[in-house]
């Protein structure tokens, strides 16, 4: 429903390496036909590429867009900092590898007058143009690659534990004191639930999407689910009550992995059959991710789907060893 007051809005964008990207995902926001006022304000880390470049052009061609420096590089604090520099009331984050669709800032608005949320999001769209993105992609929307979660896969608009990015409200925001700069991954996760803990509500609508770009290399898709792993395991030991079996899946696999194949391998050189039996863990692992990736990625080009297999693969291991492994040093919370 069309609202008789459209309230100014501040689009806060963390930005870091993001040359191949940041044009599309800034030109995006620019062109929402939003019918208040807006402002975009880019937080940009210390970038190796020409990231720093292109936002000062960006900014040079449009009087709405504001430049504030990360010196950090963390998404967190850029985040933080940008709010901090930001107008107005109504905090839209996008990151700098995504790319909005028409409309959404202003069905967000609405969403979040009509709901009464202090947060509301829509549908992370994974979308690739090489093969390997589109394996990616695949994977993310995929039960095979990231599970069943809402923001990747859709579903019915309601009340969430989280949503992909996000349209704050600053009073929630304030009242539980920002991003926590400590969170360098998993940071929107935890700041939900912090915000569902003091009483708010998150929102998810399938009527938002955003177009994500996902990595272009497996050896990124690794360090990415690595880190991911690490920070879930930092999310857990802060708030143990989130712990659920989504979460759990990749360490306790990589785990049977592993005790399977060295079963297995001690069976071979020792001669004792029953321990070849380990080996069924590999096996049925990799003949899960070949007929699943041939179900889920079925509609692929054959060569994004050559990859799928490997892409989730990654995925799982990587995450999995990164919760294992963990932080080196804890962190300690705001």
């Amino acid at each position: 429903m069309p609202l008789s007051h459209w309230p100014p809005v501040s689009v806060v964008m963390p930005v870091l390496n993001e040359e191949r990207h940041l044009e599309e995902a800034a030109g995006r926001v620019l062109e929402q036909d939003y019918p208040g006022e807006l402002e975009v304000v880019l937080a940009i880390g210390p970038s190796k590429d020409r990231t720093q470049e292109i936002a000062d052009k960006l900014a040079e061609k449009d009087h709405r867009i504001t430049i504030v420096p990360n010196p950090t590089g963390k998404t967190p604090a850029a985040l933080n900092v940008g709010i901090a520099h930001a107008k107005h009331d109504i905090l839209v984050r996008v990151d700098g590898h995504g790319a909005l669709t028409d409309g959404y800032i202003t069905r967000a608005v609405e969403v979040l007058e009509e709901s009464g949320a202090d947060n509301v999001g829509g549908v992370m769209a994974a979308e690739g143009r090489t093969p390997t993105e589109m394996a990616v992609a695949c994977a993310y929307r995929s039960r095979l690659g990231l599970g069943a979660s809402t923001f990747h896969q859709g579903g019915k608009a309601g009340p969430a534990d989280t949503v992909y990015l996000g349209v704050f409200r600053r009073a929630a925001l304030e009242r539980v004191g920002g991003f926590d700069e400590t969170m360098h991954r998993a940071q929107d996760w935890e700041l939900n639930y912090r915000i569902r803990k003091t009483g708010g509500l998150i929102w998810f609508t399938p009527d938002l999407s955003v177009t994500y770009r996902p990595r272009s290399s497996l050896s990124a898709v690794a360090k990415q689910f690595f880190h991911t792993g690490q920070w879930r395991r930092e999310v857990i030991r802060r708030h143990p009550e989130t712990a659920n079996k989504r979460y759990l899946a990749p360490p306790v696999a990589v785990i049977l992995l592993a005790v399977g194949t060295i079963l297995g391998i001690i069976g071979l050189a020792t001669g004792v059959s029953w321990l070849d039996l380990g080996f069924i863990a590999p096996l049925g692992y990799a003949l899960l991710l070949i007929f699943g990736s041939a179900m889920e990625g079925r509609y692929l080009p054959w060569k994004a789907l050559f990859w799928m297999p490997l892409v989730c693969a990654t995925m799982h291991i990587s995450w999995g060893l990164g919760f294992l492994i963990g932080l080196r040093e804890k962190p300690n919370a705001v």
